[in-house]
C-alpha cells in the first residue's frame, strides 16, 4: 500500500507526542487515585493494569468523587439534556436566514440530526454523560464520531490515556494519535486482507484469536490535499492505521472532517492539554484526604480509647467486655487507677474538613446548582436568572460550544455523505448551498441569550407606563415591534414553522384593516340612516308647504 508516510514515521511521531504528555500522565494518575479509581494506571500503554481491581485504598473521603458526579450530571442537563433539541441551525449568511423556506429547512435538518443522534444504536446519550465526567476530572475528553455500519451515526468516548494530540498555528487541534489494542479476530474483521500475516494467522487459530495486538491510528491534515479528487486524497484529513508489532501500515484513508472531537476545559497558552476543576482544587482534595485519615484515627481512639494505668503490680489485665468487673481499677477510696488517653478536638477536625469540602463543591458547581433545590417554588425563569447572575462561574462551560460545534459539523458531513439530510429548497440551492452556523438552545445558552429579550420587555413595559401616565403614546415610537418579535422568537427557540412569514403578517393586517373598516361602516349605519331619514322628512315637509 503506497503512502507518503511510513509506519516508522508515524510511530516516531507517536513516541514524541507520548513523551511530551508524560507530566500530564503523572498528574492524571494522582487524580485517579484520589477520586476516580477505575482509571488508576490506565493513562499509559506501559502502565501496569489490573482488570477488576478496586484501587480505592488511597481514597479516604468521597466528597470530591460525589461532587464530580453531581456536577457532571448538572452540566449534562444544562448543555446537552437527554432527548431534548438543545441546538438549531442557521446560515452564516444572514440574508439566507430571512427566507421562511430556508428556516423550515434548517429546522428539518436539526430534527434529522437529533433523530440519528438519539437512535439507540448511536450510543450518544451514554457517551456524552461520561464525556462531561471525564472533562471535569481530567480537563480533556475525546469523542470519536463516525458512520454507523448500515447507515447513521455512531459515537464512542475515547479514553484520554489512549490519545495524544497537537495543535496547529491557530491553537486548533488538528492532529490526533490514538494507541489502542485489538484482538487478532477484531483486527481481521476491521482490516481484512491488509492485516499482517501474523495477525491473520492468530485470527484463524481458535486458541490465539483473542490475543491482542497494538495499533496506532493517526489522523492529521493531508499535505497533498486535492479537493478535485474523488478518492481519499481529496479529503482534508489523512488517516493511517499502523500495527505496532509488525511496523506496518494496515490501512490508509481519509476524512472530510476531523472524526476525533477534542474537548478541553481550561487551556494555558503554553500547553495543548487542559486543566480541570478537579486539578484546580487538587490541594484541597489532598488535604481533605489526610484530614479524613486523622479524624478517623481520632474517632476510633474515642470509641475504643487507649487506657492509662499505673504499673504497681496490682492491676491485672483490663477487660473491656460489657458487664465485666475489673478488680483493682480503683483504690479503696474509689479513685480511678485507670484513665483514658485524652484525644484531639474532633469538632475542630470536622470544621476543617467542612472548609475543604466547600472549596471542592464550589469548584465542581455543586453549591451553584443547589439553588435548584433550595427553593423549589422558583419558576424556571427565576432559576435561569439566578444562574445567569453567577454566569462568571460557568464561563468555562460556554467554551464547550467550540467542541460541540465541531461535532455538529462532523455529523452534518456524515449524514450528507449518506444522503440522509432533507432536500435543500431552491432558495438555498440557487445560492450554492449554505454554511451552517450552530445556535445553542440548551438551558445554559438560553440563560445567556435571554438578556436581550428581557431588556426589550423591560423597556416596553417602561414605555407603556410612560404612555399611560402622560397620555402621550410617543414613547412607544422608539420601539420597532416588527423587527423585535421575530428575533425574540428566535432567542426563545420558537420553531420556524410556528412563525408567520412577513407576507402572511401583512395579509393578516390588511384583512384586519378591512374588517375594522367594515365594522366602522356597520357601526355608523344607524346614524347615517337617521340622518337620511331626518333629511327626507324635512324635505317632504317643505314640499307640502
Amino acid at each position: 500500500m503506497e503512502s507518503s508516510l511510513t509506519a516508522t514515521d508515524i510511530l516516531h511521531e507517536q513516541e514524541k507526542q507520548e513523551n511530551d504528555r508524560l507530566p500530564w500522565i503523572r498528574l492524571w494518575n494522582e487524580v485517579a487515585w484520589l477520586l476516580d479509581p477505575k482509571y488508576v494506571n490506565t493513562f499509559s500503554s506501559y502502565s501496569i493494569k489490573t482488570e477488576g481491581r478496586e484501587n480505592s485504598e488511597r481514597q479516604f473521603d468521597a466528597t470530591a468523587s460525589l461532587s464530580r458526579d453531581r456536577g457532571a450530571a448538572a452540566i449534562h442537563n444544562l448543555l446537552t439534556p437527554d432527548l431534548q433539541k438543545w441546538h438549531r441551525y442557521r446560515a452564516l449568511d444572514l440574508q439566507q436566514n430571512k427566507q421562511a423556506a430556508n428556516l423550515r429547512y434548517f429546522d428539518d435538518v436539526r430534527d434529522t440530526v437529533f433523530r440519528y443522534r438519539y437512535a439507540p444504536t448511536a450510543n450518544f446519550i451514554a457517551q456524552i454523560a461520561e464525556h462531561w465526567s471525564m472533562l471535569l476530572t481530567y480537563g480533556n475528553s475525546v469523542m470519536f464520531c463516525d458512520r454507523l455500519d448500515g447507515g447513521g451515526l455512531r459515537y464512542k468516548l475515547i479514553h484520554i490515556g489512549e490519545v495524544t494530540f497537537a495543535e496547529n498555528h491557530q491553537g486548533i487541534v488538528d492532529t490526533v494519535h490514538r494507541r489502542f489494542k485489538m484482538s487478532a479476530r477484531q483486527a481481521l474483521q476491521k482490516f481484512r486482507d491488509d492485516c499482517p500475516d501474523k495477525v491473520k494467522e492468530y485470527a484463524i487459530d481458535s486458541k490465539r484469536m483473542y490475543e491482542k495486538f497494538t495499533f496506532v491510528h493517526c489522523v492529521k491534515p493531508r499535505p497533498d490535499y486535492d479537493p478535485t479528487r474523488g478518492d481519499y486524497k481529496g479529503m482534508k484529513f489523512a488517516s493511517y492505521y499502523v500495527c505496532v508489532e509488525e511496523q506496518k501500515i494496515v490501512s490508509e484513508g481519509g476524512y472530510r472532517t476531523m472524526p476525533y472531537i477534542v474537548s478541553r476545559y481550561s487551556v494555558s497558552p503554553s500547553s495543548s492539554y487542559s486543566r480541570s476543576p478537579v486539578i484546580s482544587v487538587l490541594p484541597s482534595i489532598r488535604v481533605l484526604n489526610e484530614q479524613k485519615k486523622t479524624v478517623l484515627k481520632a474517632g476510633q481512639r474515642s470509641v475504643d480509647p487507649v487506657l492509662l494505668a499505673h504499673d504497681d503490680g496490682v492491676i491485672g489485665t483490663i477487660s473491656l467486655r460489657p458487664g465485666y468487673t475489673n478488680y483493682g481499677a480503683v483504690d479503696n477510696q474509689g479513685r480511678k487507677l485507670v484513665h483514658t488517653l485524652d484525644m484531639g478536638n474532633l469538632p475542630i477536625g470536622k470544621e476543617l474538613m467542612d472548609d475543604e469540602r466547600l472549596v471542592i463543591k464550589d469548584a465542581l458547581f455543586v453549591t451553584l446548582f443547589q439553588i435548584l433545590t433550595e427553593n423549589p417554588q422558583m419558576t424556571a425563569t427565576e432559576v435561569l436568572e439566578r444562574i445567569r447572575e453567577k454566569g462568571i462561574l460557568l464561563s468555562p462551560l460556554g467554551r464547550q460550544n467550540e467542541a460541540l460545534s465541531l461535532l455538529n459539523m462532523r455529523e452534518l458531513d456524515l449524514l450528507q455523505s449518506q444522503g440522509l439530510l432533507p432536500q435543500m429548497p431552491m432558495t438555498l440551492a440557487k445560492d450554492g448551498g449554505w454554511d451552517a452556523h450552530v445556535v445553542y438552545d440548551s438551558p445554559l445558552s438560553r440563560a445567556m441569550q435571554a438578556e436581550e429579550a428581557s431588556g426589550f420587555m423591560r423597556t416596553l413595559e417602561t414605555a407603556v407606563n410612560l404612555s399611560q401616565a402622560t397620555q402621550d403614546p410617543s414613547a412607544l415610537d422608539w420601539l420597532d415591534i416588527d423587527t423585535a418579535m421575530p428575533e425574540i422568537a428566535d432567542i426563545q427557540a420558537v420553531p420556524a414553522r410556528w412563525i408567520r412569514t412577513a407576507d402572511q403578517v401583512q395579509e393578516l393586517r390588511q384583512g384586519r384593516q378591512q374588517q375594522q373598516a367594515m365594522q366602522q361602516m356597520a357601526d355608523a349605519a344607524p346614524a347615517i340612516s337617521s340622518i337620511f331619514k331626518t333629511t327626507g322628512t324635512a324635505a317632504t315637509a317643505r314640499a307640502g308647504a
